[in-house]
């Protein structure tokens, strides 16, 4: 994803919502692990982030860049401080 995020600049504006769309999604899964392993805080951040980066995938793609590169960056550290703390996928998600 970070190689993604270095060329942003050259990327149509429909790829550039394409990879907002798919860094949500990315999100939307971080948000649901951290939540059944019982990280509840950092599950509601991280799927509010996600829903933010989709209602406003449109308009990040088309305005300015620069603000587009942060908000990928901040998305993609969330995500590997996520998978630093956790480094082994959780194999179900079933609540008991």
């Amino acid at each position: 994803m970070e190689e993604k995020i270095k060329i942003i600049k050259d990327l149509s504006v429909e790829e550039r919502e394409d990879v907002f769309v798919d860094i949500a999604r990315m999100l939307e899964g971080t948000a649901r692990e951290a939540f059944v392993e019982g990280h509840r805080h950092f599950a509601a951040l991280s799927a509010n982030m996600a829903q933010a980066i989709f209602v406003n995938a449109d308009e990040l793609a088309r305005d300015d860049v620069q603000n587009a590169e942060r908000v990928l960056e901040q998305a993609t550290a969330m995500i590997t401080q996520f998978k630093a703390l956790h480094p082994y996928r959780m194999m179900s998600r079933a609540l008991h």
